[in-house]
C-alpha cells in the first residue's frame, strides 16, 4: 500500500459568533499528530474548514491525503485556494 495520511478533522462553537475550535488528528505510518486550535469571535463553517486547512500545511505535499469529516461544509468545497495548493 502506498503511504498516505489518514486525517479526521472537527470544528465547532455554541452558537455563531463566539468562541469556537478545531481539532486534526493526522496518522501515518503507525504515528499520530494532533493540531489544536481556537479563536475568540468564529463561526462553526470556520472552525471546520480552519481544520481542514491546518492538516494540508501540516502534510508533505507528495504526500496522499484521505479526510474524516463530519462537516458537508469541508466535504463540498473545494480546498484549492490553501497555501499548499491542494
Amino acid at each position: 500500500m502506498t503511504d498516505q495520511a489518514i486525517v479526521c478533522t472537527d470544528g465547532a462553537c455554541l452558537g455563531n459568533p463566539i468562541p469556537g475550535g478545531y481539532a486534526a488528528v493526522i496518522a501515518r505510518a503507525g504515528e499520530e499528530g494532533i493540531l489544536l486550535g481556537r479563536e475568540r469571535t468564529t463561526m462553526d463553517n470556520k472552525m471546520a474548514m480552519t481544520a481542514a486547512i491546518k492538516e494540508l500545511e501540516a502534510v508533505p505535499l507528495d504526500l496522499p491525503i484521505v479526510i474524516h469529516s463530519d462537516s458537508q461544509y469541508v466535504i463540498n468545497r473545494r480546498m484549492c485556494h490553501t497555501p499548499s495548493g491542494r
